[in-house]
C-alpha cells in the first residue's frame, strides 16, 4: 500500500511541475521530454531484466549445486545462532539462512551482479515460510533492510569510476564509505528491530555488533596503511578471487557429495529465466514513475530549494550539490550512478561535493528497486513497515556521508 502511494505520488508530482512550467514559463518541451522518459524506462526495465537473465541462471544454478552439497545448510548451521534473533521466525536450521548469508557477503564485495540472483533465491525461501502469501513477512522486511542499507566492504565500482574521470587518490573514498555504510545497515538493524520487538541487547546480538565493528576497524586499519594504488589492486582482487572460490567450493561440495553437477545447475538455471520474466512488470512501474519524476523537472527543483534554504539558514552549502545522487540512490541504481558522475564532471572528482556524491552512491543501496525486484518475484503487494525502515537506514547513511566527508575533506 506505501509503495502505491509512492507511485502515485510520483506521477502527481511530475504533472503539477510540467503543468507549472509550461503555464508560468512556457515550457513547451516538458511534456514530451516526460513522454520520451515514459517509452525510454520501459525499454530500460526489460533491458535490465533480460540482461539478468543469465547471471540468475549462472547463480541460482550455483546455489542449487551448493543446495545439493550440502554447503548452504553448512552456512545455516554456523550462523543459526545470530540470525535466531534477527529472524526469529526462521526455523532452527533452515537452508534460506544459507542463501541469506551468501547474498549479504556478496553485497559487501559489492558484487552486484551475484548479490541479486542470490537474493531472490533467499527471498524464494523466506515466501515457503511466509503464511501469508501476500504480506510481507517480519523475515522478508529484516533481510530487505540489510539488503537496502548496501553493507559494502570493498566498494571496487566506485573507485573504478573516480579513476577514469581523473581523480588523483580514486581510493581516498573508501574508508568514508566504510563508515558510512555500516552506520546505515547499523541502524537499519536496530529500526527494524524496535519495529518487530526484537530484544537487541542479548549477549548473542551484542557479541555480533561488537565483532562486526571490531573487523570493521581492522579492514580501515589495514587498508589506511595501503597506498592508492596498492587499495585499488587489493580491493578488486580479493573481491573477485573470493567469488570464483565459492564457485569452485560449491562445485567441489557437489562432486563429495557424488551430485549430478550438470544436472543440478541446469535445474537451477531454468528458476533463473523465469524470475526474469517475472520482475519485467514491477521494473516497468518504478523506473517509469521515477523517469516521469526527472524528466519533469521535480528533482532539479528539490534540490535548488533544499540549496536555497540552507544558505538562509546560514549553513555550509557546498554538501548540496552531491544531494541529487543521496535522493536519487533509493529510487534508481543508474540513475544515482549518473548523478555520481554528472556531479564529479560538474565540480571535480577531487572536490568535496565530488566526494561526497561518492560516498552517498557507496553508503546506502537501491531501496525502491529492491523492493519492487525481491516483493515482485515472490508476489508481495502488502509490505507491511519495509519501506519505512529501509528509507530510515538510507537517511543514517545519507547523514553520516556528510558528518563523514565533512571530517576527512571539509
Amino acid at each position: 500500500m506505501v509503495l502505491n502511494y509512492i507511485w502515485i505520488g510520483f506521477f502527481a508530482v511530475a504533472f503539477v511541475v510540467a503543468v507549472v512550467r509550461l503555464v508560468f514559463f512556457g515550457d513547451t518541451d516538458v511534456f514530451p521530454a516526460i513522454m520520451n522518459s515514459t517509452f525510454d524506462t520501459s525499454k530500460t526495465a526489460f533491458e535490465i531484466s533480460l540482461g539478468l537473465t543469465g547471471v540468475l541462471s549462472l547463480w541460482l544454478g550455483i546455489m542449487k549445486v551448493g543446495e545439493r552439497g550440502g554447503v548452504v545448510s553448512a552456512f545455516a548451521k554456523v550462523l543459526g545462532p545470530v540470525f535466531a534473533k534477527l529472524f526469529p521466525d526462521i526455523p532452527k536450521g533452515h537452508p534460506v539462512v544459507g542463501n541469506i548469508f551468501m547474498n549479504l557477503s556478496a553485497n559487501m564485495l559489492g558484487l552486484d551482479n551475484a548479490a541479486t540472483p542470490l537474493g531472490l533465491k533467499a527471498m524464494e525461501g523466506l515466501q515457503e515460510l511466509n503464511p501469508k502469501k501476500d504480506t510481507a513477512s517480519n523475515p522478508m522486511i529484516m533481510f530487505l533492510v540489510l539488503n537496502t542499507s548496501g553493507l559494502t566492504i570493498i566498494p571496487v565500482s566506485v573507485m573504478v569510476y573516480r579513476a577514469q574521470l581523473g581523480a588523483a587518490q580514486p581510493s581516498d573514498i573508501f574508508i568514508p564509505i566504510l563508515i558510512a555504510t555500516f552506520f546505515s545497515t547499523l541502524a537499519g538493524i536496530v529500526i527494524t528491530c524496535l519495529f518487530q520487538r526484537i530484544n537487541l541487547f542479548n549477549r548473542t546480538l551484542l557479541l555480533t555488533l561488537g565483532g562486526l565493528s571490531l573487523f570493521v576497524a581492522c579492514v580501515i586499519w589495514g587498508f589506511s596503511r595501503m597506498d592508492s594504488a596498492m587499495m585499488d589492486v587489493v580491493g578488486t582482487t580479493s573481491a573477485n578471487v573470493l567469488l570464483f572460490l565459492i564457485i569452485i567450493a560449491f562445485l567441489a561440495a557437489g562432486v563429495r557429495r557424488r551430485v549430478n553437477v550438470y544436472d543440478a545447475f541446469v535445474e537451477g538455471a531454468k528458476d533463473g529465466f523465469q524470475t526474469a520474466v517475472r520482475i519485467i512488470p514491477y521494473l516497468v512501474a518504478i523506473l517509469v514513475a521515477i523517469g516521469v519524476f526527472r524528466a519533469s523537472g521535480a528533482m532539479d527543483w528539490l534540490i535548488e530549494g533544499v540549496k536555497t534554504g540552507v544558505a538562509a539558514m546560514g549553513f555550509d552549502a557546498q554538501w548540496v550539490e552531491a544531494l541529487p545522487t543521496a535522493l536519487m540512490k533509493p529510487l534508481s541504481g543508474s540513475g544515482a550512478r549518473g548523478m555520481m558522475v554528472d556531479c564529479m564532471t560538474a565540480h571535480g572528482a577531487d572536490s568535496f561535493a565530488g566526494r561526497l556524491s561518492c560516498v552517498f552512491q557507496g553508503s546506502t543501496d537501491t531501496t525502491f528497486y529492491i523492493l519492487a525486484v525481491y516483493f515482485g518475484s515472490v508476489g508481495i503487494s502488502r509490505m507491511r513497515h519495509a519501506v519505512t525502515c529501509g528509507l530510515l537506514a538510507d537517511l543514517a547513511g545519507a547523514i553520516s556521508a556528510v558528518a563523514i566527508c565533512y571530517l576527512f575533506f571539509g
